[in-house]
């Protein structure tokens, strides 16, 4: 078996302490951070967004001690400005028409190109990449792993809120960010030819520029050998984003062992695998999903527990079954959208929330 590599990236909110609203950085985070982290900090297109990444990572432990490590240091660097950090994928209240855009000629290019949905677009996400041998394993992955890409998602909802209102969703996060085209469930796709001739069509045509701006859900990564996961909203405890992570991880794992058996798993349409990304992002964990193999409803929350026995079997090889158990817990204090919700009932306030965001992000650092 592979060793399947591991990177995660995280994207953060830079909060004014006072007001608890989103506050541009003016990318002085990101200047002061590329002294020690190099690469493994970034600019975003709003300035109030400051995005790390791992280092490639052989196993899940390398991939905690990194993301903790870019945890600390990047609410390092925020105090050292005044700021605080916050992980959530939407800010409670902050609204989009008072950030400013990172001057960059690509961020001007997308605002140009795609106007209001791209100057809204003030949403919160976190990506995993996992290596794999060769496109052509990718595409296979990629198609197989759209199944379990609502699950996912529903375990990382955590963005209840929108410009200070109760938005009814879990994850209102990805109705924002399916304004931009090329987003959601991609198709499915015969190969890794038949996914570069789509590319290649597409810049012919002028679409996009390369192939990074296809956003979907799930990639092929255009330029290294990883699946890159984009499905889930930035998770505020790091033990949740190393639980997510690792239950990505070992899902490429199974699908792979299953392949070598010469056991293939079923693929389903993209228009039933939306049906229930739509149900993860309006109920979270609470709420039901199709399975499609009985054709019937199931509560979402036994559906993730079908998930992890399907996963078990790679675990230990993995070295990740404590990462992946820690699901359990998530399921029994709720999901960041799930707490977030609480404060607010509890107080009313939704600067409170944004206090409690900020105080979980540093949890267990």
């Amino acid at each position: 078996m592979p060793t399947f590599t591991l990177g995660i990236e995280e994207e953060f909110q830079t909060i004014d302490p006072v007001t608890r609203e989103l506050r541009s950085h003016m990318s002085k985070i990101v200047e002061d951070g590329k002294i020690t982290l190099h690469e493994q900090v970034k600019a975003e297109m709003h300035e109030a967004v400051v995005e790390v990444g791992t280092n490639i990572c052989k196993n899940i432990d390398e991939a905690r001690t990194d993301v903790i490590h870019l945890r600390r240091k990047v609410i390092e660097l925020a105090d050292n400005v005044g700021l605080k950090i916050g992980a959530g994928g939407t800010h409670p209240f902050s609204r989009w028409q008072e950030q400013t855009i990172t001057p960059d000629a690509r961020y001007d290019k997308i605002v140009e190109e795609l106007q209001e949905a791209a100057r809204s677009n003030l949403v919160f996400g976190m990506h995993v990449h996992v290596g794999i041998e060769n496109r052509d394993v990718g595409v296979y992955m990629m198609n197989a792993l759209r199944y379990f890409l609502p699950h996912l998602f529903a375990l990382s909802t955590n963005s209840p809120f929108w410009e200070g209102r109760e938005t009814g969703y879990k994850s209102f996060r990805t109705k924002v960010f399916e304004r931009f085209p090329r987003t959601g469930i991609p198709g499915f796709f015969h190969s890794a030819s038949d996914y570069d001739e789509f590319i290649a069509l597409l810049i012919k045509t002028g679409c996009i520029d390369n192939g990074k701006k296809i956003w979907w859900d799930i990639r092929l990564h255009p330029f290294f050998d990883t699946i890159e996961y984009r499905i889930c909203d930035q998770m505020m405890r790091t033990d949740e984003t190393i639980a997510v992570a690792a239950i990505m991880q070992a899902l490429v794992a199974k699908i792979y062992k299953l392949k070598l058996q010469n056991l293939n798993f079923r693929v389903y349409r993209s228009a039933l695998i939306k049906e229930n990304k739509w149900r993860a992002a309006r109920y979270g964990i609470d709420g039901q999903m199709i399975d499609f193999g009985s054709q019937e409803e199931k509560p979402t929350r036994n559906l993730i527990l079908e998930l992890l026995d399907f996963v078990d079997d790679v675990l230990d090889d993995l070295g990740s079954r404590h990462e992946v158990e820690y699901v359990l817990k998530m399921m029994e204090m709720g999901t960041g959208a799930d707490r977030q919700l609480r404060v607010f009932r509890e107080t009313g306030d939704l600067t409170k929330v944004v206090d409690y965001i900020i105080s979980e992000t540093a949890q267990g650092l």
